[in-house]
């Protein structure tokens, strides 16, 4: 990342030394600002939206063995909400600029052969090159690491139809022959076309992601979760070691063996800072109940972020208690892996 970000300016400064010999527009600096600045704009403007439609397309063609969302195919409400706020930022960004950039050039400000112009949009064409060939490059990698043929289609056509379309707008626009005065349709019909397709992808997002609200309940449940794993690996260390399940959690905490991970945070509700309710029923059984704001029952409604944790302690919305057995762990075996009863 570092070697990308050093090539990067190297070779704008590169571009502005050139610049600075072959134009005597004595604007050229910021008509270089604006070229500049609607390339990183593009850039993350391209990259949301094709990220949106990727995620749309993960949500309505579900994948069984997509276990998890770091697997290629698995929908991920993360990527979603950054490619969401990166298009809120970017695209206003990108739009006035490239608004401010075609408005000098029909006042004849910026000259069709300017060293400005030619230079930075054959360099704004070779960065959404490299980007949108990078992005092939990880579909059909994500393809050949087992991801559906279908997902794969339409993720590569998505690729194809956003290089396709930001490739003929620079380079119509550098082999315009006149734009000093002239109103063209071409240009007009790419920026309003491009311009709704990015209102569309951003606001068909939003039927596919949760509210903010949801995701800070989902987050209180998922630390809930985390606590109640961590205090369920206490309890059979301590079982193991007293060959009977504590009385009360602050028996853990008491404990000075270093056999026992614990901290007193994970005892408690991480929002409220209330003890998580626990009893004893047997010598080798206890319950503990906690408060959830959603249910972990349902996978198609959100993608998982533990999944084998979210088996272990399914819940629905409101107070749960759940019953666990401790179970005894023998010594290690020869494979290094100790034998749970």
């Amino acid at each position: 990342m570092v070697l990308i970000v050093l090539a990067f300016f190297i070779l704008v400064s590169i571009i502005f030394a050139a610049v600075k010999f072959m134009d005597s527009n004595q604007n050229a600096a910021k008509y270089a600002f604006f070229y500049l600045l609607s390339l990183v704009a593009l850039t993350f403007t391209s990259v949301s939206v094709g990220m949106i439609v990727f995620q749309i397309i993960n949500k309505t063609i579900s994948d069984p063995l997509a276990l998890s969302v770091y697997q290629p195919g698995q929908f991920s409400s993360e990527a979603l909400r950054f490619a969401i706020s990166a298009l809120i930022i970017a695209a206003p960004i990108f739009y006035i600029t490239t608004w401010q950039i075609f408005k000098h050039l029909y006042e004849g400000s910026l000259g069709k052969d300017s060293g400005v112009r030619k230079w930075l949009i054959y360099f704004i064409l070779f960065v959404s090159i490299v980007v949108m060939i990078g992005w092939l490059i990880a579909t059909l990698n994500n393809f050949l690491n087992g991801e559906l043929t279908g997902k794969f289609i339409l993720k590569a056509l998505t690729s194809i139809l956003i290089s396709a379309i930001i490739f003929s707008f620079y380079f119509y626009d550098i082999r315009r022959k006149e734009v000093k005065g002239k109103k063209d349709n071409v240009i007009r019909f790419y920026f309003y076309g491009s311009l709704a397709l990015v209102i569309a992808a951003l606001a068909a997002s939003f039927f596919f992601i949760e509210s903010p609200a949801t995701v800070r309940a989902r987050n209180h449940d998922r630390q809930v979760i985390v606590n109640l794993d961590q205090i369920d690996s206490a309890v059979n260390a301590y079982f193991n070691k007293n060959k009977i399940v504590p009385a009360k959690l602050e028996d853990l905490l008491a404990d000075t063996s270093r056999e026992i991970y614990i901290t007193e945070d994970a005892l408690k509700d991480p929002a409220t800072g209330k003890a998580l309710e626990y009893a004893k029923k047997k010598t080798d059984t206890y319950e503990i109940c906690a408060d959830f704001n959603l249910s972990n029952k349902d996978k198609d409604t959100w993608d998982q972020y533990n999944p084998y944790m979210d088996e272990r302690w399914k819940h629905d919305s409101g107070r749960q208690c759940f019953t666990k057995k401790a179970e005894i762990i023998k010594s290690p075996v020869s494979a290094g892996k100790p034998i749970v009863e």
